[in-house]
């Protein structure tokens, strides 16, 4: 069962090629090591690992992300890589890694999360629109074999805190803005410009699809 199973966040080098090894072997996308190396050399603290237990050195999944300012006016994630061996598919290990992840980015103050997957890879779209993820546009020919994309979105909504903390500076003082009150505006624009390409079907997402064959791909 998928609560059985160990998280834990990349840890170094020796990391490395198991990641590489489960990304290559299930992901048709080609990556060469400087690729894998920009993400986890730099956000290691988004990145997750999935394994049988807590004694076991070899992983049965992985999630790639990054963290940085998008457009100087949010800030956005990414999640760049997601494999799960296929013989350990079934278990809710996928979404685990990326909740994993999604809450990692959070204590960073994200603002959005972004990743791309095949336009046909239902079970991938199915596992994102499954933790509140939109299709945010279709990308033609957007991957080497060919294939379209479907870039998805998942807003994160401020902190309740944040909102009451920033509403009351507001009604405190008119003439000094609120901390963080660029970044709140922002956030406020994206939960309320609910964007009108919704019309693609949602496909129910359960755990026993092979969900786990999704993620950049």
């Amino acid at each position: 069962m998928a609560e059985k199973i160990f998280y834990r966040s990349y840890k170094g080098e020796s990391d490395l090629p198991h990641i590489m090894g489960l990304v290559q072997s299930e992901l048709s996308e080609p990556y060469v090591v400087y690729t894998f190396r920009y993400f986890l050399h730099e956000w290691p603290h988004l990145s997750f690992l999935a394994y049988p237990d807590s004694t076991s050195n070899e992983p049965i999944g992985a999630i790639v992300c990054k963290q940085s300012a998008h457009k100087s006016i949010s800030n956005r994630g990414y999640i760049a890589m997601l494999s799960v061996d296929k013989r350990w598919r079934k278990r809710g290990i996928a979404s685990s890694l990326v909740r994993h992840s999604i809450e990692a980015m959070k204590s960073g103050g994200v603002d959005e999360i972004m990743l791309e997957t095949e336009y046909d890879n239902h079970a991938a779209l199915s596992l994102y629109e499954s933790l509140g993820f939109i299709r945010e546009k279709r990308l033609y020919r957007f991957y080497l074999n060919g294939k379209d994309a479907f870039r998805l979105i998942l807003v994160i909504p401020p902190p309740p805190s944040q909102s009451y903390s920033d509403e009351s500076s507001e009604d405190s003082s008119s003439t000094s803005p609120p901390i963080n009150s660029f970044i709140h505006q922002h956030r406020q624009r994206s939960m309320w410009k609910a964007p009108p390409y919704r019309a693609i079907p949602v496909i129910p997402y359960s755990d026993d699809e092979d969900d786990d064959h999704c993620s950049s791909r």
